[in-house]
């Protein structure tokens, strides 16, 4: 997909963000040039050497979420996401995409989306040099129930405050559709969205709303 089709997002965006972290890691190619097939070389180049590092210096931690977040392609993004994973913490990684979604521009909203799922990635001891000798992991480091919860609150409030159409979309059709799914204290507001989605002019909401009563708890 060329990075600026369907993405809502300036070409220019993604590249200055890739940029910044190619040079944080000084990889001598960062030519400003506006095209995609440069910045997803670019991308890649930076791939394998933040898997490689045992740490990542605190000032890395912003330019890699707002690649990921920049990033108009679902299956790429997870090349900012994952390293920042392992050095960071699952639960910081999704603190931050919460924060996106909150307060972002439609565009970042619509890349934090993107980004969720990868935040979701499997941690190996094999994978990361992020992991001390023996598999050793603080657990505090992926602690997350309390941040996906913040995630379903921030995603319903969205979708009641979004005018663009494809932005509740992206925020609603991601939601699961049980109820069970929710926090107790999440269910006055699933039920409100619940009976916004159930009367939509839009066949997707509608559909989605359906199941949500199917499955009824």
């Amino acid at each position: 997909m060329a990075e600026d089709d369907q993405s809502g997002i300036e070409p220019r965006s993604f590249l200055t963000c890739v940029t910044e972290v190619a040079r944080l890691l000084d990889i001598g190619d960062v030519a400003v040039e506006p095209k995609y097939r440069h910045v997803r070389h670019l991308a890649h180049a930076v791939r394998t050497p933040l898997l490689e590092r045992a740490r990542l210096p605190e000032k890395w931690f912003a330019p890699l979420m707002a690649a990921a977040v920049y990033d108009p392609a679902p299956s790429f993004c997870r090349w900012f996401v994952e390293p920042a994973v392992y050095a960071f913490g699952r639960r910081r990684v999704m603190a931050a995409l919460v924060d996106y979604l909150r307060v972002g521009t439609d565009a970042e909203r619509a890349g934090a989306v993107r980004a969720w799922y990868s935040a979701h990635v499997p941690l190996r001891a094999d994978r990361s040099l992020a992991y001390a000798p023996g598999g050793v992991r603080d657990p505090a480091l992926d602690e997350s129930q309390d941040i996906k919860a913040a995630w379903l609150e921030a995603s319903l409030r969205v979708f009641a405050e979004a005018i663009d159409l494809p932005m509740r979309h992206r925020v609603l059709l991601d939601l699961p559709t049980s109820r069970a799914a929710y926090p107790p204290h999440l269910h006055e507001l699933l039920e409100t969205t619940l009976a916004s989605a159930r009367v939509h002019p839009d066949p997707h909401i509608r559909r989605w709303a359906t199941a949500a009563d199917h499955k009824g708890v």
